[in-house]
């Protein structure tokens, strides 16, 4: 899959490969790409540095506070759905699905499919992310949903790979959230894995609203082939 996956005046879909910055480093490539140093980035959501997958930029003002106000009723929609919030349930209209290879198979901690609900603290002075047992100053609510979707065993024990959804987008999530349950992802060392290799953790579907014409827009990647994904062909 090439780097640039869909272009429109509008918006540019791209598959962000790991240790790419969301941030700054694709917003580069993309002026590079273009011969235009000082074109309109919009950037819309993040992805973490180690992460690789699908992301959407807007070309213009326009797009971008278009995009921008799907992800903010996408999630107070989450959070009437999930139980954080009252009103009219609503479906998102900007959807960030996820696959990731955890250690271990489905157990009590981590049941075959869910809702994972945390509280968790960020440490910017150790670039760390922690759960916390209860809501205080500087911590934040983190919901996702997930379904094991398949289990490999190995000689290292079990591996399994998991689609997750998110409903929040805090930093370090996802990661965060299967680690405090002993079911770190492949490749995350700063979160327990004692596996080598990149992170396995992809941003694998996207889905929104065309800022301009409405239509919707759905993308989609296969698994990587390589490294711990390989467990799942």
């Amino acid at each position: 899959m090439s780097f640039l996956v869909y272009e429109d005046a509008a918006l540019v879909v791209v598959d962000k490969p790991a240790g790419l910055s969301s941030e700054e480093g694709v917003p580069a490539r993309l002026r590079q790409l273009w011969e235009a140093p000082d074109a309109y980035v919009g950037v819309i959501h993040r992805l973490d540095v180690g992460v690789s997958g699908l992301m959407v930029y807007a070309k213009t003002p326009a797009a971008a506070a278009a995009l921008s106000r799907q992800v903010t009723q996408s999630q107070e929609a989450y959070a009437v759905l999930d139980g954080r919030a009252e009103g009219k349930p609503a479906a998102p209209s900007f959807l960030k699905q996820y696959r990731a290879v955890l250690a271990g198979g489905p157990d009590e901690a981590l049941p075959a499919e869910g809702l994972l609900r945390d509280y968790l603290f960020k440490d910017s002075r150790k670039g760390r992310v922690f759960p916390v047992k209860k809501p205080r100053k500087g911590v934040r609510e983190a919901v996702l949903e997930y379904r094991i979707a398949a289990t490999a065993q190995t000689e290292n024990g079990p591996f399994s790979l998991a689609d997750i959804t998110l409903h929040t987008g805090r930093t370090h999530q996802i990661r965060v959230q299967f680690a405090s349950r002993k079911h770190p992802l492949w490749g995350d060392g700063k979160y327990g894995s004692r596996c080598k290799g990149a992170i396995a953790l992809q941003s694998a579907r996207l889905c929104f609203r065309h800022p301009a014409t409405g239509e919707k827009m759905e993308f989609a990647l296969p698994k990587p082939d390589k490294d711990a994904w390989n467990l799942f062909r």
